[in-house]
């Protein structure tokens, strides 16, 4: 039994012994973090609005004519020309009033052409006294007068056959024709709007900016409408360049340029609308729209920038975590400024060349040692 004791005291004076001679446990790596150096350079300022297309010309298709319509000739939202045929009216009536005053007109001729060889005849008569002055003046008046009728009669004609000719209703402009308003065989008169036909290409974009962004613009958007006076209406004004966002996150292909301004403010919204234009050859783009439009309104010089993603915000304040020359960390707090793509400016708090962490802000704290590295997608930012 005393052996056992002494065995297992032995024991634990080893075992002691060994805990005492064991080495530390080593000490845990430095997180790692993704940093970057902070950019500075001339960056351009967009400003962003929602806009609203519209067709660059939009010609309502009315009859100038009353009449029963009779044919629809053409596929509703297909492109039409200038000048080509949409609807046919009756045309049997405007045929008929047309023949009347040709024979109007015959008539009317007839008389003219009487009433010049009543004054042939009176004329040599009354310088031989041979009858009283007073009839040759009378027949000196209803030759004008006749002539005079004949003129009108013409007239006549040339209105009925005008009107025969609107009885081929056709489209003012290029464009698409939308939806078809009446049927064949609906009574249409010049109040009636048959059709409506949009030019797209190019196509207008309106959209509203504030009486601030005006002041800060007015100089510009006068200077555009310096060069362009009759408000850029071939599209190829360009000065401002604006871009387009359709509703599905797409980015359109073409650039926009600036039309003109209206003549004044909305007294209920304080905007003041702004016309656009932009290509269409393709015809995507289509009047009732919505998109996103931009465009760079102002250049911010030596502009500080990080990434957006190393920029905390904590309760309407923004921070970013700075690398020290030790390699430890410190928060920092900033003044930040517009965005620029993905990346934030920054108005105060960093200087040129200053290392922010951008991935790995969750592992370390104030103080903390850490192990930096580039940041991965930094590349040029």
């Amino acid at each position: 039994m005393r052996t056992e004791r002494h065995q297992l005291r032995s024991l634990a004076i080893v075992l002691v012994l060994a805990c005492r001679q064991s080495k530390a446990p080593p000490p845990s790596a430095p997180p790692v973090v993704e940093v970057v150096r902070v950019q500075q350079r001339d960056v351009p300022i967009y400003r962003e609005w929602v806009a609203t297309l519209d067709g660059y010309r939009n010609a309502q298709i009315r009859s100038s004519v009353e009449g029963y319509l009779i044919a629809q000739r053409i596929r509703e939202g297909s492109f039409v020309h200038k000048g080509e045929v949409l609807f046919d009216i009756d045309p049997r009536p405007f045929q008929a009033a047309l023949e009347q005053a040709n024979g109007d007109v015959a008539a009317r001729i007839a008389d003219e052409r009487r009433t010049a060889r009543d004054v042939e005849r009176d004329r040599p008569l009354a310088e031989a006294r041979a009858i009283p002055r007073s009839q040759l003046d009378n027949d000196v008046q209803l030759h004008k007068a006749a002539e005079a009728a004949v003129e009108t009669a013409r007239g006549a004609v040339r209105q009925a056959e005008l009107n025969l000719g609107f009885t081929h209703v056709r489209s003012l402009i290029d464009g698409l024709v939308g939806i078809a308003e009446v049927q064949t065989g609906n009574l249409v008169s010049p109040t009636s709007v048959l059709t409506t036909v949009s030019q797209v290409q190019p196509i207008k974009a309106w959209f509203a900016i504030s009486e601030q962004e005006y002041l800060e613009a007015a100089g510009r958007l006068h200077g555009e409408m310096v060069e362009s006076p009759d408000g850029g209406g071939d599209g190829d004004n360009r000065g401002l360049a604006f871009e387009l966002t359709l509703t599905d996150g797409s980015q359109y292909p073409h650039t926009g340029s600036f039309l003109f301004a209206n003549r004044q403010l909305d007294s209920l919204t304080g905007t003041l609308r702004i016309a656009t234009s932009f290509p269409n050859p393709a015809r995507l783009l289509r009047p009732g729209q919505f998109a996103r439009i931009r465009a760079a309104t102002t250049v911010q010089r030596h502009a500080l920038l990080v990434p957006q993603r190393a920029v905390t915000e904590l309760q309407g304040t923004y921070q970013v975590m700075l690398l020290k020359p030790d390699s430890t960390v410190a928060i920092q707090p900033v003044t930040v400024g517009p965005r620029v793509d993905s990346l934030w400016v920054i108005t105060r708090g960093l200087q040129p060349n200053d290392l922010v962490v951008v991935e790995g802000t969750q592992k370390a704290h104030t103080g903390t040692k850490v192990a930096p590295k580039p940041y991965a997608r930094s590349g040029g930012y």
